[in-house]
């Protein structure tokens, strides 16, 4: 079947429901998870989409500054948000939640832009997700399935 980025959600969710600490067992808790799941889908994500597409595929149109500025502009604000949100805590809400895992993943697509790094808080969150020794250990995988080799060869 046809997979899409949109299934990315779905398919972080299902896990979290069949493997303890990724969704909260108190349901106040457990409802803010998932809260933070779709707010890094559905918030942030599109429009890091929205730069990387004008990047892409709008770089030689006469209005490409123009618009990647507008777009960044208002990465920069979501980002401001969830920097304030966040603060000086580790995860988003208590202990690492998918909402976490899912919202590192987004903003892991604005490595090497530099916008991070105009949100340290947010630059320190995405290091802390990638040091987790289970994203090691996915990266690690993912990076052999592209290779071609199995994820234990070295």
């Amino acid at each position: 079947e046809l997979a899409c980025p949109a299934e990315s959600g779905a398919i972080v969710f299902h896990i979290a429901e069949q493997h303890a600490g990724l969704l909260p067992s108190d349901t106040n808790a457990r409802a803010r998870a998932i809260t933070w799941m779709f707010a890094a889908l559905s918030t942030m994500e599109p429009v890091i989409v929205q730069r990387e597409a004008s990047i892409y595929l709008e770089g030689d149109e006469p209005w490409h500054e123009e618009r990647l500025h507008l777009v960044e502009e208002r990465i920069h604000d979501r980002l401001g948000i969830l920097a304030t949100r966040l603060g000086a805590s580790e995860w988003l809400d208590g202990s690492f939640s998918a909402g976490d895992l899912l919202m590192i993943q987004v903003l892991r697509r604005l490595s090497g832009s530099g916008i991070l790094d105009c949100h340290e808080n947010l630059a320190a969150y995405v290091r802390r997700g990638e040091a987790r020794p289970a994203f090691q250990r996915a990266f690690k995988a993912q990076l052999a399935v592209f290779s071609g080799r199995s994820a234990d060869e070295k």
